[in-house]
């Protein structure tokens, strides 16, 4: 079975202007990294959006292409739109859910496997740390902290 490169799902220019936004947010990735995270964060959403209820989460790498396209609310209702045929939601968890020993692991895996299954390859360097979120919500990593 052949794999797709997913940042071939993002507009050039689009893809261009979340590079900017991840390396604004985070001077320490650089361009070619950011353009990396970018396209496991389009496989990310198309692999999420095409498997609903199977609690796909994002590494912490791949989260911030994810908070960055997001902010793009035209560009990326666009392109769930166009790649999976409806919006794919930022839904958050119940805070106080809490994560069985490993479910973070598992959780990456089955992310890692839910993307190879739709076609696109995985960056596997982008995914070695989990992002402390499930499909995400007030309480990602890079969330600012209550109280």
């Amino acid at each position: 079975m052949s794999t797709t490169d997913p940042l071939t799902l993002v507009d050039p220019e689009v893809a261009h202007r979340l590079v900017r936004r991840v390396t604004t947010d985070h001077p320490e990735i650089g361009q070619t990294a950011a353009y990396r995270i970018v396209g496991q964060a389009a496989a990310f959403i198309a692999a999420a959006g095409q498997q609903p209820g199977q609690s796909l989460s994002p590494s912490e790498l791949v989260d911030y292409g994810w908070h960055a396209f997001i902010l793009h609310t035209v560009d990326y209702a666009d392109f769930c739109q166009r790649v999976v045929g409806r919006f794919v939601h930022h839904v958050p968890t119940d805070e106080e859910d809490e994560q069985a020993p490993g479910a973070a692991l598992a959780a990456r895996e089955r992310t890692m496997a839910a993307i190879r299954a739709a076609g696109y390859t995985v960056d596997a360097e982008l995914w070695r740390s989990t992002a402390d979120c499930n499909q995400c919500h007030a309480g990602c990593h890079d969330s600012p902290k209550s109280g």
